[in-house]
């Protein structure tokens, strides 16, 4: 039988290994951004230890966790002193914003996809632009939408957020021509398929220049919003 030999506790140039996770402390150096820690499946005590690694190797800059249990959070607030917890969005941010570059308007269209659209404007944040969010303005009362017009349009880049039909960022897509990245959310009455209808309808969008990721993911989009938006304004 061969011996089993543990790493736990060991840091090479490029990986802290915490026996439960392997942190990329590199990969701020090879994108520009740290990793975030994806809470969803992780204990507490994890959660809080690979932030706190990642703020260690990252004193200057923002780290966050996503998808981060009430327990999780709770226990954050007690051993993580300074940490910004945003219970609506699930997020838990360690360490000081980095200067802003750009703004993504983060539109969604209903009260009920807020959790998404707040965990997509605190990683707008944390990968350095500024997020505006714009709230309960989904298709069913248009007017709500045009008057926000200007102000979206005047983004450098816009995440739509929307359930239930999500016609939102196919009107969007029509109203502007700013970069624009599309999250079906797993809300709706009946059979939505947890956010299936959503999806599909943001994928078969007439309008040009509607880009998709996953249900619910508002993280992803965050992450692409913020460096279209980042890359658009000058250093």
């Amino acid at each position: 039988m061969s011996a089993v030999v543990s790493t736990e506790g060991t840091t090479t140039a490029a990986t802290a290994d915490l026996g439960f996770a392997r942190l990329d402390l590199d990969r701020a150096a090879r994108t520009g951004d740290p990793e975030v820690v994806f809470g969803a499946g992780k204990t507490p005590a994890q959660i809080g230890a690979a932030l706190a690694r990642l703020h260690q190797a990252h004193p200057g800059r923002a780290v966050l966790a996503t998808r981060v249990g009430e327990e999780a959070r709770a226990r954050c607030r007690e051993t993580l002193p300074g940490a910004d917890i945003d219970d609506a969005g699930r997020t838990v941010t360690l360490g000081p914003l980095p200067a802003p570059r750009g703004r993504v308007a983060v539109v969604c269209a209903g009260t009920s996809d807020l959790p998404v659209a707040r965990e997509c404007a605190t990683t707008v944040a944390v990968f350095g632009a500024v997020p505006d969010l714009v709230v309960d303005v989904g298709v069913a009362g248009l007017h709500r939408l045009l008057a926000e017009r200007d102000r979206i349009a005047a983004a450098d880049a816009v995440v739509a957020i929307a359930g239930m039909e999500a016609a939102l960022p196919t009107v969007l897509g029509g109203l502007c021509g700013t970069p624009l990245v599309a999250v079906p959310t797993s809300v709706g009455y009946g059979w939505h398929l947890d956010g299936l209808t959503a999806f599909l309808t943001m994928l078969n969008s007439c309008a040009p220049g509607v880009v998709t990721v996953n249900i619910d993911n508002g993280f992803g989009a965050g992450v692409a919003a913020a460096r279209v938006a980042r890359q658009s304004v000058a250093p």
